[in-house]
């Protein structure tokens, strides 16, 4: 879906709900103020909120640990540098009807942007473009945590980038994600202590059940080492 959403006006929205597990909400509020280009970080600290006739208001954050510094990677990095650019752009050709609010996701002329319209017009054409299920956006905030919990990322960690008042609240949602980590762990301490047998010692020194065992955990080693994946990796 990335790759599609390069050339999209809102292509650092999606980076972002990605790379970070910002809400929607969040995202929307963010600020240039809020962001540290060199630091490699963005502050939370509203959530916009919009009223009845067209009205809006920068809210606080969901929970009081939702207000938060998140750390950004390089892709968000150059997808902010990029955004900033094309904002200049559309501000000298907007003036003088541009609203400056600061904001770094912005209408043609400065306004907020509204959540239902970027669904309707912006988020939904891109996932057909891409070939993808039609999913809510804030789905890729489930997205960010389940590939930083499947990475091995502390779920302490991962409770502070997405917000979250305490771990187990991240735990209790992302629980289907904890057997994929479970499994990693046992194949990390057997590389760790050299506890895996040989294909030469499965038949003698164990039942069939568990030869079948160590043998699936082998290959799974085999599938995830790195020269593994440098192979596959390769056209």
């Amino acid at each position: 879906m990335l790759e599609i959403a390069a050339q999209d006006r809102l292509e650092l929205l999606y980076v972002l709900a990605v790379t970070t597990g910002m809400r929607r909400g969040e995202l929307l509020a963010l600020h240039w103020a809020d962001v540290d280009l060199a630091g490699g970080y963005v502050v939370v600290r509203y959530t916009l909120q919009h009223l009845k006739n067209g009205a809006y208001t920068f809210g606080p954050p969901k929970t009081e640990r939702s207000r938060r510094k998140v750390s950004l990677t390089d892709l968000a990095l150059v997808a902010l540098e990029r955004r900033r650019r094309r904002q200049e752009e559309e501000r000298s050709l907007a003036r003088p009807t541009w609203q400056d609010e600061d904001l770094v996701f912005t209408s043609a002329i400065g306004e907020p942007l509204r959540a239902n319209h970027i669904l309707q017009h912006q988020f939904t054409p891109l996932l057909k473009k891409a070939g993808l299920p039609l999913i809510r956006f804030h789905d890729l905030r489930h997205t960010a945590a389940t590939l930083l919990l499947r990475q091995g990322i502390h779920p302490k960690i991962v409770a502070e980038m997405l917000g979250h008042s305490t771990v187990s609240m991240t735990l209790d949602i992302y629980s289907h994600v904890i057997p994929d980590m479970q499994k990693g762990a046992t194949i990390a301490l057997d590389q760790l202590l050299g506890a895996a047998a040989s294909d030469a010692d499965v038949p003698q020194a164990m039942s069939p059940t568990v030869a079948h065992a160590t043998r699936r955990n082998r290959k799974t080693r085999a599938d995830t080492s790195p020269s593994r994946k440098e192979q596959t990796s390769t056209p």
